[in-house]
Parts: structure tokens; C-alpha cells; sequence
């Protein structure tokens, strides 16, 4: 499918700067009506006659309001100087951050629309400095300007003679920023970037633009785009879920029914927990990979990383385009990953610390290392990975990777967005197929197709309806009463078969008797799954942990909010305890601060013992009770 030429443009220039976390999306900058202009030669033009060369022998920017009123034609007046009641204040550390300039809202605006921070040449923006007498607290230049959002200001520009960075941090929410480089801005293959930087803080934009199409509502635009992005990965993460049965039946039926066999007899269902689990250990790895938690050694990225795994069996389909699905390989590095996280361990320099959990835990499901059902690794020795082809892990991390084209930032989404996506996987239970089956609709409910054969072929229509909430019409109904086999069947019901069930070539892809397939229980299809946008929770935890909080007085404690307890009795994916963390994290973080003034007016002994004692509480409490919100 042809990409739209606009979004194109826009995703050629988010190439060229690689945003961390979200900023701005393709289709937000498209419905602002947001295009990218191809002539900016006059823009380069301006950034040259406001550039020098520096000690680096690389092009500086010499002064930024001069530049800002050529390139962004913003007025001398718009620059200002912060307010005196525009600050963030670090009690614990003393300091007060300030941004060094403010760019004032226009009419219908904010007073305060963007902030400004200017650094010294050759700072690097995410390297925490040494603390000193101006700088207390030892954090980065980004980590510091992210704690201005306080101020109720969630758009931010850092700028150094070497870079100028777009920063949008929303109270409450993540994070993301993109930067431009003035050196490479000046080149002319590198278009894209001074285009994107002029179209999205030029005047026009900010000011007179209408409301919709302006920066703020652009900005905002693309983390409601998000909320899409999480339903669509959620839908993806389920095809890549059958993807893997798929795998594993192939593997199976190539073991003679060594690897699957025990557990269909023990406990079906068992098999559907590890498929879950080997799904969401790779989008926690993917998640984890894309919030740089993980290293940049080589060690990793060329031997155990998600990301380059994919990349590699990206380039096998060119060399290699009719095999992949007879190769092996990629599964035995997925069980190795686990082993990994699980155990931890290195090369050289390089260390992954142990991480002992339930998620990685490679005894939990032994059949996917193709273990016996309850044998343990200390009594394995060498084990006998499942053949999973490297054509069924392809396709799957396709789906985790890629939707629409465009690579997904796990590190723009938040928590509960995850959480949906683990939502979307559950509600299934495991079957065997008596003969060939396919499934149906959005539930994805799975029907025998030798057993509806056998049915009259008067009450087929009737039939699929009362059974598989399947209506067919039109001339379908007439296919499916003269079909005589399975074939004619698949061909009646073409296009209800559930997308689950069709291949990259929208052909389907039938059960075979005998095979194991995903259904959904009942409870699944009468309430379905979907994902909880921070839109509806936040008022409805507002609402009604506000009066809660009223009655703990005017200034609670820190152990009167630690204290208190939240149950969710349906949980879901946690959309709401998450918000509801949140909200007690601002009143805690209020409460510390609070607690802070009454500790600084304190005698010096008192206070050094009050504040050890209140640190390690604190410490305990975010360890143990996670801001006191707790789960059942």
C-alpha cells in the first residue's frame, strides 16, 4: 500500500533527528495540515549568516534571539525574561530552577507558551554534571529542564550554540524530545531537519495558525494518536500470539509430539501461558531496549538484543527468499535471552545483573525449551530447542516492530498502554481440533468446518450465527448452502474469517484436524477488551480520591498518603491504579516537601536524624508499598 507523500515527508525528517519517546506523530502533523516544504534554501541561508565556526572547527550559533527572529520570525517581545513566580523548587537540594527565557502566548494563549533553557558550548544535554555551588543536584541538563513541566509549562526548548532541541514533557505523563544540530541543518542533503525545525516553531504556527493546527494542539494531537497505536500493537500482539502456536504446532508435529504432547494432556492451558509469556518477555525486552536500559555494548546488540535479532533475519528474506521458513536459529537466541535476563551475565566489561522473576523464569514453562513437562534445568544438560522456524519469529517481531509502516517507540508508550496490550492476549483458552477449523469475526471464535459440513445445508446460516455470532449475507448465503467441501466453505465465508486467520496475503491460514488453536471464553466475547485512555481515568481518580485525601486535612503526612489502599476489583490492564499512583505520587511529593521546610527549621542534629529516618522511609515505602496503592 502506497504511503500517503505527506506523511512520508514527515517521517523522512523524524529519520534524520530520531525523536526519543513521542513528540510528534506523522498523522497529527498531517491533519494540522502540516506540510513540509522542499525549498529551504532560504531558511539554510539564515542559519549560515547565524553560525561561526567554533573551537571544534564545526559551525556554532551565535546568538539565539537574533535567530529566532529571523528563522521563526518571532518578535523582540515574545523573548522575555521568566516571570519571578515561574520556578520549579528542589527543597531537598536547596536549588530553584528557572528557564532562562520564556516565549509569551499570543492571544487566547497561556501567558507562558514556551520555555527556553541556553547551555554553554559543548554541554551535552543527557550527561549528568558534577554537582556544584549553582548546581546541586546531580542530574542532566534534560532531567533538569523536564522538572520546569512544575510549572504547568510542558513545552520546552534546550539550545547550545551545537544543537536546539524540541522538549515536550506533559505533567504527569513521559516525556519525549527531538534534536536538531545546527552543523548538519546547514548541509543541503540534510533538508529534512532545518524543514521540519522552521514548520513546527515558525510564528505562523504559534500564532496565527488556527487553534487546532498550532504546535500545543499538534503536540497533544499525537498522544491521543498514541491511545491508536496502543489498540493497533494490541491487535498485532494477538496475531503474532497465534503466530507462535502456529510455530510451536509445526515444531511439535516435527518432534512427533515430543514437545507439546504431555502438557495437552496435563493441562492445555499451559501451553497458552507460555506462548502469553514469550510475548510479553519480548515487548518487555523491546520496551527495555527502546528506554536504553539495557546497554549499548556490542556484546548485547550483536547477540542478544530483540532489535538486532530483527534486523538480521530482516536482511535473510533478500539472500534467502524462499527458506525461511525451513531455517532455524532464531529461537534457540530467544531462549537464550531468557536464560540471560534470568541469570544474568556478560562478556568483558559488559554485565546483565540477575533479574529472579516469574517472567523470565525458564522453569516455568519447560516445553518451550522442549523440556519435559516438570524437569528442571539442573537436570536437563543439553537441551534440544523446538524448531521454530526463523520465518514464524520474523513475522512475529514484525508485528511487535512495525505498524503501518512505521517503527513503533515502545518508550513512548506509558504503563497502562503496555498493560493493554497484555490485555488483548488474555481471555483464551486451548483446543484441539477434531478437523479442519478456522476462525471467525472479531472475537476470533473457531468453528469446525467438517462439522458444518455435515450440517443441513438450509440451517448453515442459522447455524454460524447461533454458534460463531457469525451473520452471513448477500450472495454468501447461497456459497454456503451449495458448498460440498471445506474449500468452498473457506471461499463462502472469505471475508468473515477473523484476521487472525488470514496470512500476509490475506489468504486463509485453516487448522488442520488434530491442530491446536486459540479460543475464546465466554467471558471474552461478552466483554471484549480495549484499552482505558489516561482521558478517562484521570478525572474519574480525581473525582474520587479527592474527597479521600480532603479528609487527611490541610497537610497530610507522607504516612497518612502512604497509608492509604486502592483496590481495583477489575484491574484489567491497571489503567486505573497507574493513574491512581500518580495522583498520590504529586500529593506525596508535596507532603516530602512540606516535610522538608518543617526539617530545615530544625536544629542541625535534629534535622541530620529526622532526615535519615524520613529516607529510609521512604525508601522502604516506594520498595513495599508502591505508593500504597494495592491489588487483589
Amino acid at each position: 500500500m502506497a504511503i500517503d507523500p505527506i506523511i512520508k515527508d514527515h517521517q523522512l525528517w523524524l529519520g534524520f533527528v530520531r525523536p526519543e519517546a513521542l513528540v510528534v506523530s506523522p498523522h497529527a502533523l498531517k491533519s494540522a495540515q502540516a506540510v513540509l516544504s522542499h525549498n529551504v534554501r532560504p531558511q539554510q541561508e539564515i542559519l549560515r549568516l547565524h553560525t561561526a565556526l567554533g573551537f571544534d572547527n564545526r559551525l556554532h550559533l551565535k546568538n539565539f534571539p537574533a535567530f529566532t527572529r529571523e528563522f521563526w520570525e518571532w518578535r523582540e517581545s515574545d523573548l522575555a525574561a521568566p516571570p519571578d513566580d515561574l520556578y520549579a523548587r528542589l527543597t531537598e537540594y536547596g536549588e530553584t530552577l528557572r528557564p532562562t527565557w520564556v516565549l509569551r502566548g499570543g492571544k487566547g494563549q497561556p501567558e507562558n507558551l514556551i520555555l527556553v533553557e541556553e547551555l554553554l558550548s559543548g554541554t551535552d544535554f543527557d550527561k549528568a554534571g558534577l554537582p556544584s555551588e549553582e548546581h546541586k543536584w546531580h542530574a542532566s541538563p534534560q532531567a533538569r529542564f523536564e522538572r520546569l513541566r512544575e510549572t504547568g509549562v510542558a513545552i520546552g526548548l534546550l539550545v547550545s550554540p551545537e544543537q536546539i532541541r524540541l522538549v515536550y514533557a506533559p505533567k504527569g505523563e513521559s516525556s519525549g524530545h527531538v534534536t536538531f544540530p545546527i552543523q548538519e541543518m546547514t548541509m543541503a542533503a540534510n533538508w529534512p531537519m532545518p524543514a521540519a525545525l522552521h514548520l513546527l516553531l515558525h510564528s505562523d504556527r504559534l500564532f496565527i495558525s488556527p487553534e487546532s493546527q498550532r504546535l500545543p494542539a499538534i503536540l497533544e494531537a499525537s498522544r491521543r494518536y498514541q491511545n491508536e497505536v496502543s489498540i493497533q500493537l494490541a491487535g498485532q500482539v494477538l496475531r503474532a500470539l497465534n503466530e507462535l502456536v502456529r510455530g510451536f504446532q509445526e515444531a511439535d508435529r516435527a518432534a512427533h509430539g515430543r514437545i507439546l504432547s504431555e502438557a495437552l494432556q496435563r493441562d492445555p492451558n499451559h501451553i497458552y501461558g507460555g506462548m502469553l509469556t514469550t510475548l510479553m518477555r519480548m515487548v518487555f525486552v523491546l520496551y527495555a531496549e527502546d528506554r536504553s536500559l539495557m546497554g549499548s555494548d556490542e556484546t548485547w546488540l550483536q547477540n542478544y538484543s530483540i532489535s538486532g535479532l530483527y534486523d538480521r533475519l530482516r536482511a535473510d528474506p533478500g539472500q534467502y527468499p524462499d527458506t525461511m521458513d525451513s531455517r532455524y536459529g532464531a529461537w534457540a537466541q530467544i531462549i537464550t535471552l531468557t536464560r540471560l535476563l534470568y541469570d544474568g551475565g556478560g562478556h568483558g566489561s559488559w554485565r546483565l545483573p540477575p533479574r529472579h522473576g516469574g517472567l523470565f523464569d525458564p522453569d516455568a514453562y519447560p516445553f518451550l525449551e522442549g523440556r519435559a513437562w516438570e524437569s528442571k534445568r539442573s537436570d536437563a544438560g543439553l537441551i534440544d530447542p523446538p524448531l521454530v522456524s526463523d520465518g514464524i519469529i520474523y513475522r512475529i517481531l514484525q508485528d511487535l516492530l512495525y505498524l503501518a509502516g512505521e517503527r513503533i517507540s515502545y518508550r513512548a508508550l506509558d504503563v497502562e498502554q503496555i498493560g493493554s496490550v497484555y490485555e488483548a492476549m488474555m481471555g483464551f483458552t486451548v483446543e484441539t481440533a477434531h478437523g479442519v477449523s478456522i476462525g471467525l469475526g472479531s472475537h476470533h471464535l473457531v468453528i469446525d468446518l467438517e462439522d458444518l459440513l455435515t450440517k443441513k445445508p438450509a440451517d448453515r446460516p442459522k447455524w454460524l450465527k447461533e454458534n460463531a455470532a457469525c451473520e452471513v449475507t448477500g450472495k454468501a448465503i447461497e456459497q454456503l448452502k451449495s458448498a460440498a467441501s471445506v474449500d468452498e466453505l473457506l471461499a463462502a465465508l472469505r471475508r468473515r474469517i477473523s484476521k487472525l486467520y488470514l496470512d500476509q496475503n490475506s489468504n486463509p491460514v485453516a487448522v488442520p484436524g488434530g491442530g491446536i488453536y486459540l479460543q475464546p471464553t465466554e467471558e471474552r466475547r461478552r466483554s471484549g477488551s480495549h484499552y482505558t485512555p489516561r482521558s478517562l481515568t484521570q478525572p474519574i481518580v480525581k473525582t474520587t480520591l479527592d474527597p479521600v485525601c480532603a479528609q487527611l486535612g490541610d497537610n497530610p503526612t507522607p504516612d497518612q498518603i502512604l497509608g492509604l489502599k486502592i483496590c481495583d476489583p477489575a484491574m484489567g490492564s491497571g489503567a486505573f491504579l497507574v493513574e491512581a499512583c500518580r495522583y498520590l505520587g504529586e500529593k506525596l511529593e508535596k507532603a516530602w516537601i512540606a516535610a522538608a521546610a518543617i526539617r530545615s527549621s530544625d536544629s542541625p542534629r535534629t534535622r541530620s536524624r529526622r532526615s535519615t529516618g524520613s529516607r529510609k522511609k521512604r525508601e522502604h515505602c516506594f520498595a513495599t508499598c508502591r505508593l500504597g496503592c494495592v491489588t487483589f
